[in-house]
């Protein structure tokens, strides 16, 4: 792949995102890097935003914050609100529970901001920048916004509406959990500098579907998880 001139990361914090990260500055070799955080009311902002900055700051990479709380008002998802999500049992069908925490556009919504972001230091600098998304592969249901098609439609998109072609790229978009660990321990991840979890203040609850997904991730990666969790 033909890199540009730097790169925009967009990160959580979380495990796919921070991964994204180090691949995209160890592997794919791009020297400048923007890490792209959103605040949009999500109930672990804390720890998502804590551990943006340190991927930002261990790789030497700009870090940038956009506060899009007006998202917070439009979404019933379990990530904006104080409800609790309960205690996930049941991997092998996770649509009905991954619903609860589904956040209306979000995708859409990040990836316009990055693509405005993009244009405008082309405008300002004459650089062109490649867009990175953590996506990974959901299955037989993923989110709407999370698909090589989705993928397929931001890129058009670009091409039509901005002033060049910003690429929006997702590099594990067909990478399964376990793969992405895999990826991340080959790259030298600290894990434990992520966070996954979508409801735990200061560490990782353990029961709900993000924190459960996590842990199925390392024990079919053969690896040792060194998550800090509330409950096991």
């Amino acid at each position: 792949m033909a890199k540009r001139d730097f790169a925009i990361v967009l990160c959580s914090g979380g495990l796919d995102s921070v991964t994204t990260a180090n691949f995209v500055k160890k592997d794919l070799g791009y020297e400048e890097i923007i890490i792209l955080f959103f605040d949009y009311g999500q109930r672990t902002i804390e720890m998502e935003r804590r551990f943006s900055k340190e991927t930002a700051n261990r790789l030497n990479a700009k870090f940038i914050e956009i506060n899009i709380n007006e998202l917070n008002f439009l979404s019933d998802s379990l990530i904006n609100t104080q409800e609790s999500p309960g205690i996930v049992e049941n991997l092998k069908d996770t649509k009905e529970e991954s619903d609860k925490f589904y956040v209306p556009c979000r995708n859409v919504i990040f990836l316009s901001y990055a693509l405005a972001l993009s244009e405008s230091i082309f405008f300002r600098e004459g650089k062109v920048a490649d867009i990175f998304i953590g996506f990974k592969s959901e299955g037989k249901e993923p989110f709407p916004d999370a698909t090589p098609e989705f993928l397929e439609k931001i890129n058009s998109l670009s091409k039509t509406s901005c002033a060049t072609h910003f690429k929006t790229i997702a590099p594990f978009i067909d990478k399964d959990k376990e793969e992405i660990i895999l990826i991340g321990s080959e790259l030298g991840v600290d894990f434990k500098k992520t966070f996954s979890c979508y409801v735990g203040a200061d560490k990782h609850c353990g029961v709900c579907l993000a924190c459960k997904l996590r842990k199925e991730g390392f024990k079919w990666a053969c690896l040792e998880d060194p998550t800090e969790y509330s409950i096991h």
